[in-house]
Protein backbone atom coordinates (compact mmCIF):
# COMPACT_ATOMS: atom_id res chain seq x y z
CA UNK A 1 0.00 0.00 0.00
CA UNK A 2 1.37 3.23 -0.87
CA UNK A 3 2.01 5.89 1.46
CA UNK A 4 0.86 9.56 0.77
CA UNK A 5 2.50 12.46 3.00
CA UNK A 6 1.10 15.35 4.01
CA UNK A 7 3.38 18.48 5.68
CA UNK A 8 1.90 20.97 7.10
CA UNK A 9 3.61 24.25 7.72
CA UNK A 10 2.51 26.13 11.09
CA UNK A 11 3.14 29.36 13.23
CA UNK A 12 0.84 30.57 15.30
CA UNK A 13 -2.19 27.86 13.79
CA UNK A 14 -3.66 27.64 17.24
CA UNK A 15 -7.29 27.68 15.37
CA UNK A 16 -7.08 25.39 12.73
CA UNK A 17 -4.48 22.41 13.64
CA UNK A 18 -6.88 20.79 14.99
CA UNK A 19 -9.73 21.52 12.11
CA UNK A 20 -7.12 20.56 9.18
CA UNK A 21 -5.99 17.21 10.91
CA UNK A 22 -9.66 16.44 11.33
CA UNK A 23 -10.37 17.69 7.41
CA UNK A 24 -7.40 15.47 6.30
CA UNK A 25 -8.40 12.48 7.77
CA UNK A 26 -11.62 12.58 6.76
CA UNK A 27 -10.46 13.50 3.43
CA UNK A 28 -8.24 9.87 3.41
CA UNK A 29 -10.89 7.78 5.15
CA UNK A 30 -13.45 8.99 2.62
CA UNK A 31 -11.40 9.51 -1.06
CA UNK A 32 -7.98 7.91 -0.44
CA UNK A 33 -9.26 4.70 1.60
CA UNK A 34 -6.53 2.76 -0.81
CA UNK A 35 -3.49 4.59 0.71
CA UNK A 36 -1.67 5.20 4.36
CA UNK A 37 -1.10 8.40 5.35
CA UNK A 38 1.80 10.33 7.36
CA UNK A 39 0.57 14.31 8.26
CA UNK A 40 3.73 15.74 9.60
CA UNK A 41 3.36 19.24 11.05
CA UNK A 42 6.28 21.54 10.91
CA UNK A 43 6.43 24.38 13.31
CA UNK A 44 7.89 27.41 13.05
CA UNK A 45 8.36 29.01 16.29
CA UNK A 46 4.76 29.39 17.61
CA UNK A 47 3.91 31.68 20.19
CA UNK A 48 0.79 30.31 21.33
CA UNK A 49 -0.77 27.23 21.85
CA UNK A 50 -0.21 25.61 18.16
CA UNK A 51 2.60 23.31 19.51
CA UNK A 52 0.20 21.58 22.64
CA UNK A 53 -2.39 21.17 20.16
CA UNK A 54 0.01 19.29 18.12
CA UNK A 55 1.63 17.11 20.63
CA UNK A 56 -1.86 16.23 21.23
CA UNK A 57 -2.78 14.61 17.36
CA UNK A 58 0.58 13.12 17.72
CA UNK A 59 -0.14 11.13 20.84
CA UNK A 60 -3.52 9.97 19.77
CA UNK A 61 -1.98 9.47 15.97
CA UNK A 62 1.19 8.02 15.56
CA UNK A 63 0.80 8.57 11.75
CA UNK A 64 1.05 12.34 12.85
CA UNK A 65 4.51 13.63 13.32
CA UNK A 66 5.77 16.92 14.24
CA UNK A 67 8.80 18.77 13.76
CA UNK A 68 9.63 21.97 16.39
CA UNK A 69 12.15 24.64 15.07
CA UNK A 70 14.26 26.15 17.50
CA UNK A 71 13.60 30.08 16.40
CA UNK A 72 11.52 30.74 13.41
CA UNK A 73 13.31 30.05 10.13
CA UNK A 74 11.14 32.32 7.76
CA UNK A 75 8.73 31.55 5.19
CA UNK A 76 10.73 29.42 3.02
CA UNK A 77 13.11 27.15 5.01
CA UNK A 78 10.71 25.68 7.10
CA UNK A 79 8.06 24.39 5.10
CA UNK A 80 11.17 22.94 2.56
CA UNK A 81 12.58 20.68 5.29
CA UNK A 82 9.07 19.51 6.27
CA UNK A 83 9.22 18.38 2.69
CA UNK A 84 12.82 16.59 2.51
CA UNK A 85 11.37 15.46 6.08
CA UNK A 86 9.06 13.24 4.72
CA UNK A 87 9.06 9.37 3.88
CA UNK A 88 6.08 8.84 1.47
CA UNK A 89 6.28 7.62 -1.84
CA UNK A 90 4.63 11.59 -2.68
CA UNK A 91 4.63 14.73 -0.58
CA UNK A 92 1.48 17.12 -0.62
CA UNK A 93 2.24 20.84 1.11
CA UNK A 94 -0.58 22.10 2.21
CA UNK A 95 -1.30 26.00 3.92
CA UNK A 96 -2.71 24.97 7.83
CA UNK A 97 -5.21 28.13 7.28
CA UNK A 98 -7.14 26.13 4.67
CA UNK A 99 -6.44 28.46 1.96
CA UNK A 100 -5.08 25.52 -0.20
CA UNK A 101 -8.51 23.69 -0.54
CA UNK A 102 -8.38 20.15 1.21
CA UNK A 103 -10.54 18.73 -1.73
CA UNK A 104 -8.02 19.46 -4.22
CA UNK A 105 -5.40 16.73 -2.84
CA UNK A 106 -7.48 13.66 -4.29
CA UNK A 107 -7.22 15.19 -7.96
CA UNK A 108 -3.16 15.85 -7.38
CA UNK A 109 -3.18 12.00 -6.37
CA UNK A 110 -5.10 11.32 -9.42
CA UNK A 111 -2.93 12.75 -11.54
CA UNK A 112 0.45 11.63 -9.93
CA UNK A 113 -0.99 7.93 -10.25
CA UNK A 114 -1.47 9.30 -14.07
CA UNK A 115 2.05 9.67 -14.47
CA UNK A 116 3.08 12.86 -13.40
CA UNK A 117 5.70 13.64 -10.50
CA UNK A 118 4.82 16.69 -10.24
CA UNK A 119 1.09 18.41 -9.65
CA UNK A 120 0.85 21.82 -8.57
CA UNK A 121 -1.95 24.45 -7.76
CA UNK A 122 -2.13 27.52 -9.59
CA UNK A 123 -4.84 30.67 -8.05
CA UNK A 124 -6.85 31.73 -11.33
CA UNK A 125 -8.65 33.46 -8.47
CA UNK A 126 -8.35 34.42 -5.13
CA UNK A 127 -10.92 35.91 -2.50
CA UNK A 128 -8.11 37.86 -0.87
CA UNK A 129 -7.11 41.51 -1.14
CA UNK A 130 -7.92 42.29 -5.07
CA UNK A 131 -5.06 45.04 -4.08
CA UNK A 132 -2.90 42.23 -2.60
CA UNK A 133 -3.75 40.03 -5.89
CA UNK A 134 -3.01 43.09 -8.28
CA UNK A 135 0.41 42.86 -6.88
CA UNK A 136 1.24 39.47 -6.59
CA UNK A 137 0.01 39.36 -10.51
CA UNK A 138 2.02 42.23 -11.66
CA UNK A 139 5.09 40.61 -9.67
CA UNK A 140 4.61 37.35 -11.39
CA UNK A 141 4.40 38.69 -14.71
CA UNK A 142 7.72 41.06 -14.18
CA UNK A 143 9.48 37.84 -12.52
CA UNK A 144 8.47 35.88 -15.39
CA UNK A 145 9.51 38.23 -18.24
CA UNK A 146 13.08 38.57 -17.09
CA UNK A 147 13.99 35.62 -15.72
CA UNK A 148 16.13 33.06 -17.53
CA UNK A 149 14.06 30.28 -16.00
CA UNK A 150 10.66 29.23 -16.43
CA UNK A 151 8.46 31.27 -13.67
CA UNK A 152 5.20 30.02 -12.36
CA UNK A 153 2.44 32.23 -11.72
CA UNK A 154 0.39 32.40 -8.82
CA UNK A 155 2.08 29.42 -7.32
CA UNK A 156 2.79 29.39 -3.28
CA UNK A 157 4.18 25.43 -3.91
CA UNK A 158 0.95 23.55 -2.85
CA UNK A 159 1.19 20.66 -4.71
CA UNK A 160 2.22 17.10 -4.90
CA UNK A 161 5.75 16.29 -4.97
CA UNK A 162 6.78 12.61 -5.69
CA UNK A 163 9.42 11.04 -3.90
CA UNK A 164 12.07 11.02 -7.04
CA UNK A 165 11.85 15.00 -6.82
CA UNK A 166 12.12 15.01 -2.55
CA UNK A 167 15.24 13.26 -3.01
CA UNK A 168 15.83 15.90 -5.51
CA UNK A 169 15.15 18.84 -2.82
CA UNK A 170 17.39 16.55 -0.27
CA UNK A 171 20.62 16.67 -2.65
CA UNK A 172 20.18 20.59 -3.43
CA UNK A 173 21.41 21.56 -0.65
CA UNK A 174 20.43 25.27 -0.78
CA UNK A 175 20.25 27.05 2.71
CA UNK A 176 18.22 29.81 1.02
CA UNK A 177 16.08 27.44 -1.51
CA UNK A 178 13.03 29.13 -3.26
CA UNK A 179 10.88 26.36 -4.02
CA UNK A 180 9.03 28.04 -6.64
CA UNK A 181 12.00 28.57 -8.70
CA UNK A 182 13.49 25.13 -8.16
CA UNK A 183 10.09 23.35 -9.14
CA UNK A 184 10.13 25.00 -12.72
CA UNK A 185 14.30 24.74 -13.12
CA UNK A 186 14.59 21.36 -11.67
CA UNK A 187 11.34 19.79 -11.38
CA UNK A 188 10.10 17.01 -13.95
CA UNK A 189 6.92 17.46 -16.23
CA UNK A 190 4.27 19.39 -14.03
CA UNK A 191 0.60 18.83 -14.04
CA UNK A 192 -1.02 22.33 -13.33
CA UNK A 193 -4.56 22.51 -11.90
CA UNK A 194 -6.14 25.74 -11.18
CA UNK A 195 -8.36 26.68 -8.01
CA UNK A 196 -10.15 29.75 -6.17
CA UNK A 197 -8.08 30.65 -3.20
CA UNK A 198 -10.68 31.17 -0.32
CA UNK A 199 -10.35 33.55 2.23
CA UNK A 200 -8.93 32.95 5.82
CA UNK A 201 -11.51 31.84 8.14
CA UNK A 202 -10.02 31.50 11.36
CA UNK A 203 -6.94 33.30 12.74
CA UNK A 204 -4.52 36.26 11.72
CA UNK A 205 -2.24 35.81 8.99
CA UNK A 206 1.31 36.18 9.71
CA UNK A 207 2.26 37.57 6.16
CA UNK A 208 2.50 41.05 5.79
CA UNK A 209 4.62 43.60 3.19
CA UNK A 210 7.68 43.00 5.00
CA UNK A 211 7.51 39.19 4.04
CA UNK A 212 5.99 39.49 0.99
CA UNK A 213 9.11 41.78 0.11
CA UNK A 214 11.13 39.08 1.06
CA UNK A 215 9.64 36.64 -0.46
CA UNK A 216 9.83 38.75 -3.48
CA UNK A 217 13.58 39.49 -3.21
CA UNK A 218 14.04 36.08 -3.29
CA UNK A 219 12.38 35.30 -6.40
CA UNK A 220 14.38 38.12 -7.93
CA UNK A 221 17.53 37.85 -6.85
CA UNK A 222 18.03 34.25 -7.15
CA UNK A 223 16.39 33.87 -10.76
CA UNK A 224 16.86 37.33 -12.31
CA UNK A 225 19.60 39.82 -13.22
CA UNK A 226 16.98 42.72 -13.88
CA UNK A 227 17.90 44.66 -11.00
CA UNK A 228 21.70 44.84 -11.96
CA UNK A 229 21.17 45.34 -15.53
CA UNK A 230 18.13 48.38 -15.00
CA UNK A 231 20.67 50.04 -12.51
CA UNK A 232 23.33 49.65 -15.20
CA UNK A 233 20.91 50.86 -17.94
CA UNK A 234 19.78 53.95 -16.24
CA UNK A 235 23.17 54.81 -14.87
CA UNK A 236 24.81 55.20 -18.77
CA UNK A 237 21.35 57.23 -19.52
CA UNK A 238 21.74 59.62 -16.75
CA UNK A 239 25.82 60.05 -17.61
CA UNK A 240 24.91 60.94 -21.03
CA UNK A 241 22.27 63.72 -20.13
CA UNK A 242 24.21 65.32 -17.88
CA UNK A 243 26.77 65.29 -20.04
CA UNK A 244 24.39 66.41 -22.71
CA UNK A 245 22.52 69.40 -19.95
CA UNK A 246 26.27 70.40 -18.95
CA UNK A 247 27.56 71.32 -22.77
CA UNK A 248 24.06 72.67 -23.33
CA UNK A 249 24.81 75.27 -20.41
CA UNK A 250 28.48 76.06 -21.04
CA UNK A 251 27.14 77.36 -24.79
CA UNK A 252 24.64 79.63 -23.71
CA UNK A 253 27.00 80.93 -20.82
CA UNK A 254 29.79 81.64 -23.36
CA UNK A 255 27.06 82.84 -26.06
CA UNK A 256 25.13 85.15 -23.26
CA UNK A 257 27.91 85.40 -20.39
CA UNK A 258 26.32 88.61 -18.96
CA UNK A 259 22.42 87.99 -19.63
CA UNK A 260 22.13 83.72 -18.86
CA UNK A 261 21.55 83.45 -15.00
CA UNK A 262 21.85 79.38 -14.00
CA UNK A 263 21.04 79.79 -10.77
CA UNK A 264 21.80 77.18 -7.96
CA UNK A 265 18.24 75.65 -8.51
CA UNK A 266 19.40 73.40 -11.32
CA UNK A 267 21.97 72.10 -9.23
CA UNK A 268 20.32 71.41 -6.41
CA UNK A 269 18.01 69.42 -8.00
CA UNK A 270 20.51 67.29 -10.23
CA UNK A 271 22.03 66.97 -7.23
CA UNK A 272 19.14 64.99 -5.35
CA UNK A 273 18.16 63.86 -8.20
CA UNK A 274 21.10 61.66 -8.74
CA UNK A 275 21.95 60.88 -4.82
CA UNK A 276 18.39 59.13 -4.74
CA UNK A 277 19.40 57.42 -7.82
CA UNK A 278 22.71 56.34 -6.43
CA UNK A 279 20.84 55.24 -2.59
CA UNK A 280 17.92 53.61 -4.51
CA UNK A 281 20.54 51.47 -6.76
CA UNK A 282 23.03 50.74 -4.19
CA UNK A 283 20.12 49.34 -2.01
CA UNK A 284 19.06 47.25 -4.73
CA UNK A 285 22.66 45.94 -5.12
CA UNK A 286 23.24 45.12 -1.41
CA UNK A 287 19.53 43.13 -1.65
CA UNK A 288 22.16 40.60 -3.99
CA UNK A 289 24.68 40.86 -1.63
CA UNK A 290 22.72 39.59 1.07
CA UNK A 291 21.47 37.06 -0.94
CA UNK A 292 25.12 35.79 -1.84
CA UNK A 293 26.32 36.22 1.97
CA UNK A 294 23.70 34.26 3.26
CA UNK A 295 24.64 31.34 0.69
CA UNK A 296 28.50 31.87 1.27
CA UNK A 297 27.66 31.67 5.14
CA UNK A 298 25.61 28.38 4.20
CA UNK A 299 24.09 28.64 7.81
CA UNK A 300 21.30 25.07 8.35
CA UNK A 301 17.82 25.33 6.62
CA UNK A 302 16.51 25.00 10.30
CA UNK A 303 18.13 24.34 13.88
CA UNK A 304 15.22 21.58 15.06
CA UNK A 305 14.36 21.55 19.04
CA UNK A 306 12.16 18.10 19.10
CA UNK A 307 10.30 15.69 16.97
CA UNK A 308 7.76 13.89 17.93
CA UNK A 309 7.18 10.12 16.40
CA UNK A 310 10.01 10.05 14.86
CA UNK A 311 13.06 7.40 16.18
CA UNK A 312 15.31 10.22 16.71
CA UNK A 313 14.13 13.16 18.50
CA UNK A 314 17.38 15.01 20.09
CA UNK A 315 17.96 18.34 18.91
CA UNK A 316 19.85 19.03 15.69
CA UNK A 317 20.76 21.26 12.67
CA UNK A 318 20.30 20.57 9.23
Amino acid sequence: MKTISIMVPTYNEEENVELMYQALKEMFKKDLPKYQYEILFIDNKSKDNTRKLIRKICEKDQNVKAIFNAQNFGQFNSPYYGLISTTGDCTISVAADFQDPVDMIPKFVKEWENGYKIVIGIKNKSEESKIVYLLRSLYYKLIKKFSEVEQIEHFTGFGLYDKEFIKVLRELDDPEPYLRGIVSELGFERKEMPFTQPKRERGKSSNNWYRLYDGAMLGITSYTKIGLRIATIIGFIVSFLSIIVAIVYLILKLCMWNSFQAGIAPLIIGVFFLGGLQIFFIGFLGEYILKINQRVMHRPLVVVEEKINFKESKREMN
